[in-house]
């Protein structure tokens, strides 16, 4: 399957597709603590939004989105520049098709020459090792691609009438040197 996929930058004008992948994790699991499926016009805001800064790519095979992944602001402050938060769907219909690794290993090359280091994924898992909302699968799937935890938060997340914990895992992608060149924004960067 990977061989037939090719990755791209995502525009507004695919909002659609990604937003039909997504809404089955707001409307059906706690993999999101969003409550409500966003609109689509929301959706488009949220790709622009992201563009202006940072990769937001898609797995494509014969025009059809497979999956998605995005940077984002990890926290607003110069000094946190050089980590974002990343994150990654995939349709449902292609998990464990290494659709996620495919992405993944993308968003880490354009971000490591953008001059980021530190990569963090915020990802819910569940209290109770049985929940038909949520599984482990998310934390596992980082765990494989190298990410360590960083730290867990207890019942921070209420869904679906239960309460989740939600940990953050990290990946460091380059080294912490001194005197470090400003970010390269990901319009600038040619991939």
């Amino acid at each position: 399957m990977k061989g037939d996929i090719t990755v791209r930058t995502v525009t507004p004008d695919d909002a659609a597709q990604l937003l039909d992948i997504y809404s089955h994790y707001v409307e059906n699991t706690a993999i999101t603590f969003e409550y409500d499926v966003p609109s689509l016009e929301e959706f488009r805001e949220r790709i622009h939004r992201t563009l202006l800064r940072y990769p937001y790519i898609a797995a494509e095979k014969d025009g059809a989105i497979l999956g998605y992944a995005y940077a984002g602001v990890f926290k607003d402050r110069a000094a946190y520049d050089y980590s974002v938060e990343v994150t990654v769907y995939t349709d449902r219909s292609y998990h464990k098709q290494g659709i996620g690794r495919v992405l993944y290993t993308e968003l880490e090359r354009v971000l490591k020459s953008m001059g980021i280091t530190n990569l963090y994924a915020c990802i819910g898992v569940p209290a109770d090792e049985a929940d038909e909302y949520l599984d482990n699968n998310s934390m596992d799937f980082h765990m494989h691609m190298s990410y360590r935890l960083a730290g867990r938060f207890h019942k921070c997340g209420y869904k679906f009438g239960r309460w989740y914990d939600m940990v953050w895992l990290e990946k460091i992608i380059s080294e912490h040197g001194e005197d470090l060149p400003v970010i390269t924004k990901y319009q600038e960067i040619q991939i």
